[in-house]
């Protein structure tokens, strides 16, 4: 199976898919992409949920969702979604369901689109045991899947409510785990189970989203999801989301490299930003996003290649020699055009053609351009030259002999000078683009130079004219982000020619290696938007854990407002926050349960015990 069977590596366009009708909103086909929001009340505080409602309509919010754990809260949406048409917005209402298919038999005669987590539809909460079915006893829970979800076709169909299977990479049923594995096979399989059932009942008004706060995980699952759709003969459109991203720079940076690495490839009907900040806020970032994709519609070509040495669907990172501290094996580098104070120090600073060398870091290496650096005296080991042309650097016997920098745009990546720079030891490339689908003409060039079997580390470098920090956050990440998750580049550069503060830009920089998962460099905390089944304040917790641990290193932290994706979203965290009731919170060493129904106002408290405790604890500085 091949991704590059089902899309245009080197042509920006959008995939076709059906179109699905929720209310007066068509998703999908040659519809533009929906952005759309969830609301963080209580769903039977009707007011509150109204006011939030028409604060995601007024920045944009194209569908809302509300939370529908109980018959109560189902029942409340009637009420909700009159107010909100009486309010003059004919947006339409989905209800998210889990655990109790009767709640969305309920919700799908009252609202427009309906989403239910196959995780839980029918199978029980997982806790992670392995379960063993012989195959005709899988096919058992199969039947009994197609038993609960017949009855909910027939009332979607009755009245003509939409359908989201909505898949979750944190809330995956102990059956799907035990024999797919927590993979993004697993996660496919889940929503296929579900999606056969559909096509069989001839039920097409249906959309499927699969979801992770892991973005190789996000962006390969809807990859798979896309191929195993089609060799069905399916094309339901996608909805696309990083759930429990988290706020801050963080949130908006994570959320740029999953989603825009597949709105890059023509990928996604809808979409959704899941910051854990007040919901009205992630409609500008979901908005900016698409906006920026859709510029690349009419870019320059793209040279095409054949063979394609990239498995899309799983992770490889590119084979590179190791020169100096870049390639190989080690983590990816980060190059500033300034050095700063902050606490995250890149390894490369570029300097142009100044000669004025000062450094609190005696581990930094200056880049200098080759003209000024030949005049230096060089006994200065950590000065090293930039060449601005292969020429230049192929003809020049003034080579550092640690390690060389040459500036290459993708276009230069061809034969004859592969011929040239292939073998070169100390060579390291910083690759360009001038492309307006840069993602697409950089990921060219790395095939361009796999095939050529060219082991050089590149550097990936982007450009940008940004007076907006958010701006150049969300442009880099999907630029960038992608092509680390795919295993291509040794290290990052972000220019910027506006004012934005260097500190900033290096920031930038480190968040999109580490939202792309090749490289940790802060406390990551993986924290969800919060909704109506939250029972405790979830933005100031958040705030108030980042500021008493946002200076441990290598640390990975769950804050999460319920159960439903709590363990499973932070099954790879270090520590969990998870709320377990009015005014109880459950923590979490890894999966396993440390300490329950712990008061809230005791509970950050406990949580930097419980860090203590387990020696991952440092005082700050």
């Amino acid at each position: 199976m091949k991704f590059e069977k089902y899309i245009n590596l080197f042509k920006y366009s959008r995939l076709k898919t059906r179109v699905v009708i929720v209310g007066s909103k068509k998703i999908g086909g040659n519809n533009s992409i929906l952005v759309q929001s969830m609301t963080s009340t209580n769903t039977l505080k009707t007011d509150d949920t109204i006011r939030q409602s028409l604060r995601i309509i007024g920045k944009g919010g194209e569908l809302i969702r509300l939370t529908t754990q109980g018959i109560s809260e189902a029942e409340n949406l009637k009420i909700i979604r009159e107010e909100i048409h009486k309010a003059g917005f004919d947006i339409p209402i989905a209800a998210d369901v889990h655990f109790n298919p009767k709640v969305a038999f309920i919700a799908a005669e009252l609202v427009e689109k309906v989403r239910i987590n196959p995780g839980n539809f029918v199978d029980k909460r997982a806790d992670f045991s392995q379960v063993d079915f012989t195959d005709e006893e899988y096919q058992i829970e199969l039947q009994k899947i197609e038993e609960k979800l017949i009855p909910l076709i027939e009332i979607c169909k009755e009245n003509k409510t939409a359908l989201r299977i909505g898949v979750n990479h944190g809330s995956l049923s102990d059956r799907i785990m035990s024999r797919f594995g927590d993979t993004s096979l697993g996660m496919v399989q889940s929503a296929m189970e579900f999606l056969r059932i559909c096509i069989k009942q001839d039920f097409l008004n249906v959309l499927v989203s699969l979801k992770s706060s892991n973005t190789r995980v996000m962006v390969q699952s809807n990859r798979l999801m896309l191929a195993k759709m089609i060799e069905e003969g399916m094309d339901f459109p996608l909805h696309l989301g990083v759930t429990e991203a988290g706020e801050g720079e963080d949130g908006r940076i994570k959320s740029a490299v999953g989603i825009g690495t597949l709105l890059a490839d023509g990928i996604g009907d809808t979409i959704r930003v899941s910051l854990t900040e007040p919901p009205e806020n992630e409609i500008p970032v979901a908005k900016k996003l698409i906006e920026y994709v859709a510029d690349r519609k009419d870019h320059k070509e793209i040279k095409e290649t054949e063979f394609i040495p990239i498995d899309f669907f799983e992770y490889c990172k590119r084979k590179t020699k190791k020169v100096l501290n870049v390639g190989g094996e080690n983590i990816p580098v980060v190059i500033s055009n300034k050095e700063v104070n902050g606490e995250l120090c890149p390894e490369f600073i570029y300097l142009g053609d100044k000669f004025i060398i000062e450094s609190r870091n005696e581990n930094t290496v200056f880049i200098i351009d080759e003209e000024a650096w030949g005049q230096l005296i060089l006994d200065n080991e950590n000065v090293v030259p930039l060449f601005k042309s292969i020429n230049d650097y192929y003809l020049s016997d003034n080579k550092s002999e640690r390690i060389n920098f040459l500036r290459i745009s993708c276009e230069e990546i061809n034969n004859e000078n592969l011929l040239k720079i292939k073998n070169q030891k100390n060579l390291v490339l910083i690759l360009e683009t001038r492309n307006t689908n840069g993602f697409a003409d950089q990921r060219a060039a790395f095939i361009r130079l796999m095939s050529a079997e060219c082991d050089l580390p590149v550097i990936i470098k982007r450009s940008y004219k940004e007076n907006n920090l958010e701006d150049l956050q969300l442009k880099s990440a999907s630029d960038i982000g992608g092509l680390f998750l795919d295993g291509l580049g040794d290290g990052i550069w972000i220019e910027n020619k506006d004012e934005i503060d260097d500190q900033d830009i290096i920031n930038t920089s480190f968040g999109i290696l580490q939202a792309s998962r090749v490289r940790t460099s802060k406390t990551e905390y993986i924290s969800c938007p919060g909704c109506g089944r939250t029972l405790f304040d979830l933005q100031n917790v958040t705030q108030e854990i980042r500021e008493r641990t946002s200076h441990l290193k290598n640390l990975k932290i769950g804050i999460m407002g319920c159960i439903v994706n709590g363990p499973g979203e932070m099954a790879d965290a270090d520590y969990g926050y998870v709320g377990a009731g009015v005014g109880k919170i459950t923590l979490y060493k890894s999966k396993e349960v440390i300490k329950k129904n712990i008061p809230t106002e005791n509970a950050v408290d406990e949580l930097i015990q419980l860090i203590k405790d387990n020696g991952d604890w440092t005082e700050k500085v």
